[in-house]
């Protein structure tokens, strides 16, 4: 086995197609599919299941997922050992998160470990969940609701653990004497458009706009209500340009993902997400509960 035919497995895995995986490694297509061909051979079984819709890894494949995974992690080891190279912690979350909430995070594991890097990339939450699945991120941030990852009402991939790292509190708002006819939201699928049809329903005037960032801004000027998280308003709020209406919300909170079988590699991160903890029901688990405590 060849290292470069692991992260090309890896990617084919991920991916489910030849080409998506081409893409993601850099590669023709004609190579990923020699270098999988030749991972096949040089095991002896089939790692995926060829089919119209792609590739899906067969009983085989999802066992050797795990093991190149762990591979690779180790062959990292052992380069930064050598080499001197200061470990990095792979962070990915939304955008928003990236700008506001997250810098405290680097922060605290700054102090706790100025010898551990993070890279911090801002993504969409599809992106955040295949990354952290696929292994390209060690974890991800974002915000969610409830017992299991995906309770505030998207898919997520199985064996995911968690640590809520806070509450985010959401506000109603408006300009001063701005109508709430017309609401102002992001796309299907993104987590403040979730909690905003969870809570305010899908009826009504509505006007999509890209980001948290553009909604405040049209909120700012009068051209409709939002429902935005308090962390983004709090000085409009405290200067008056926008007020609050009342609204019963959701538990929200920002929270820590990451694989249940790669912990080890997210431990320092873990202690600095604890730090940020305030009332907040930790899962179970020694890292998690020791994070809690710490």
């Amino acid at each position: 086995m060849e290292f470069r035919q692991l992260r090309t497995f890896l990617a084919v895995a991920a991916k489910g197609t030849v080409t998506d995986a081409a893409i993601a490694v850099d590669l023709a297509p004609s190579s990923v599919s020699e270098q999988v061909r030749a991972l096949e051979r040089s095991l002896g079984v089939s790692l995926f299941d060829r089919t119209p819709e792609g590739m899906r890894p067969t009983e085989a494949g999802r066992r050797m997922t795990t093991w190149a995974r762990r591979l690779l992690d180790q062959a990292d080891q052992a380069r930064r050992e050598v080499t001197g190279r200061p470990a990095v912690v792979r962070l990915g979350t939304l955008e928003t998160l990236a700008a506001t909430l997250v810098p405290d995070i680097i922060e605290r594991l700054a102090a706790r470990r100025p010898d551990l890097g993070v890279e911090v990339s801002p993504l969409n939450r599809r992106d955040v969940l295949a990354g952290v699945e696929d292994g390209s991120l060690d974890a991800g941030l974002l915000l969610d609701s409830g017992p299991a990852v995906g309770g505030l009402g998207f898919d997520a991939p199985p064996r995911l653990d968690f640590l809520d790292v806070e509450e985010v509190p959401l506000a109603y708002v408006t300009a001063p004497g701005a109508s709430r006819d017309r609401l102002l939201v992001t796309p299907p699928g993104c987590s403040f458009r979730m909690i905003a049809d969870r809570v305010l329903g899908t009826d009504g005037e509505r006007t999509e706009l890209g980001s948290v960032t553009v909604i405040h801004g049209w909120a700012r000027r009068g051209l409709g209500a939002a429902l935005l998280p308090e962390f983004a308003v709090a000085e409009d709020l405290r200067s008056g340009a926008l007020v609050g209406h009342p609204v019963v919300t959701p538990d929200i909170a920002l929270r820590l993902v990451w694989r249940a079988d790669r912990e080890d590699s997210v431990r320092e991160l873990l202690y600095a997400a604890a730090g940020g903890v305030r009332d907040t029901a930790c899962p179970t688990g020694d890292v998690r509960a020791a994070a809690a405590a710490d």
